[in-house]
């Protein structure tokens, strides 16, 4: 593999073997920043994903009064709880991170000052009515383009009221954005989710004491009365990331691959069961827990592919890793639906018409529809020019293509990668060896 100029160039075919410890989740890295900030005193964080969306969350702490220091691959952050935080003297800049945004805006509407949140054009573009709405209803004064439904978002925080309130998309963001506002409001709250989500805010804050608990689909919170104490928590790998091993693994014949400590939380694996019904040879063994996520080790071994349907209840829980999955239906033999994914329209890029792209150029038939994708597997043809589309899930999505395939395929605008793993070439080459 070569990078020049922005594009990568792939050798392709070679058997992956080996271990492979992907990046910290990013998701309980941007949390155990943030968590780590509202707590009171010193917490000592290990693993923490490098990419540059959880750098956003940890340049925004520093902004509202946290001290952050890096000691010996320790991230050392220290804080003294929400009262604690201060208002910022300059616009908080989330670059490229949804969950930067939609997260710590739950945090900010609840403290009595002003605060700017803005991002990058892809991110001003998202939508965030699905915070905003709700965080009015509690009591902030928020604005921001189109009424409040984009970015930037200027929001005046402070004296907020409990809430009952019903989701109306599954998404975990907004959840911990009502969560951690809810914690600073006057009176009890219950957030509604229509279909299961990731849950990572309620394990973590109910793992350091907070006054938070989980009723099926529900969660109830109450007025937090004292910061939670400075912790320590060695992040798990990400297994988002992870999932581009496990389908490089099993489209790239010969391959066996373990995936080291990673996050094994069942919303955050629901990829693993779409390939198996795929008939991919993946096994779990879990290792422990870690601040109530449990972790394990995943081997994965080349398999043939068949057909399947992703949709309903199940896209929660594989949203971000369809990228990848639609290379494995790309390999695979049949017609592969996915549908009721329409959350792919409005992420770091419209991921149902950059899918649809890149499948069309590696020669596969793809239908794009409004709530997601057609896909015609078989074998793509090798030699491919790929684009990211500046989206780090589509090129490391079309890296994992191009690997398996014989000959050369480049892939354009490879530098977004680094916004969740900087390090993913280099891994991919050190897991398939010499040339």
């Amino acid at each position: 593999m070569t990078v020049l100029d922005n594009e990568a160039v792939f050798g392709g075919g070679r058997p992956l073997r080996g271990r492979v410890r992907v990046p910290g989740d990013k998701s309980l890295s941007h949390r155990a920043v943030l968590f780590a900030a509202l707590a009171k005193g010193a917490s000592r964080l290990t693993h923490v994903a490098n990419g540059e969306d959880v750098a956003a969350t940890r340049r925004i702490v520093e902004l509202l009064g946290a001290r952050v220091r890096e000691k010996r691959g320790e991230l050392i952050v220290t804080g003294g709880g929400f009262e604690a935080l201060r208002e910022p003297e300059m616009v908080l800049d989330c670059a490229n991170s949804g969950t930067s945004m939609r997260v710590i805006a739950g945090v900010l509407a609840g403290r009595p000052f002003l605060s700017v949140l803005n991002g990058d054009g892809s991110l001003r573009k998202r939508p965030m009515a699905r915070v905003t709405t709700p965080l009015r209803l509690m009591g902030a004064r928020i604005d921001g383009r189109e009424q409040g439904r984009l970015a930037p978002l200027v929001i005046r925080g402070g004296a907020l009221n409990g809430i009952d309130y019903e989701l109306p998309v599954a998404t975990a963001q907004a959840k911990s954005s009502l969560i951690l506002a809810a914690l600073q409001a006057e009176g009890a709250s219950t957030i509604y989710s229509p279909a299961m989500s990731r849950d990572h805010t309620e394990r973590m804050l109910i793992a350091l004491g907070a006054p938070v608990r989980v009723e099926g689909l529900s969660v109830c919170v109450d007025p937090l009365a004292s910061a939670w104490d400075g912790f320590e928590f060695a992040v798990p790998a990400d297994p988002s990331s992870a999932a581009f091993f496990a389908v490089a693994a099993t489209i790239t014949p010969g391959s066996e691959v373990v995936l080291e400590s990673v996050a094994i939380n069942p919303t955050r694996i629901g990829f693993i069961e779409v390939l198996r019904r795929m008939g991919a040879n993946i096994t779990i063994v879990p290792t422990g827990e870690l601040l109530g996520e449990p972790v394990g080790d995943i081997t994965v071994r080349s398999a043939t592919l068949t057909a399947t349907r992703i949709e309903g209840d199940e896209i929660p829980s594989v949203i971000d890793e369809i990228p990848a999955l639609a290379m494995a239906a790309g390999f695979a033999d049949g017609v592969t639906e996915i549908r009721d994914a329409e959350e792919l329209a409005v992420k770091e890029s419209n991921r149902i018409g950059a899918i649809q792209q890149e499948l069309i150029q590696l020669g596969l038939g793809c239908e794009a529809h409004r709530d997601g994708l057609t896909i015609r597997g078989g074998r793509p043809k090798p030699g491919a020019t790929l684009k990211s589309h500046g989206d780090h899930r589509i090129a490391m999505a079309a890296a994992v293509a191009a690997h398996a395939l014989d000959g050369p395929s480049a892939v354009r605008g490879w530098a977004v990668v680094g916004v969740s793993y900087p390090s993913f070439a280099a891994d991919l080459e050190r897991l398939a060896g010499p040339a």
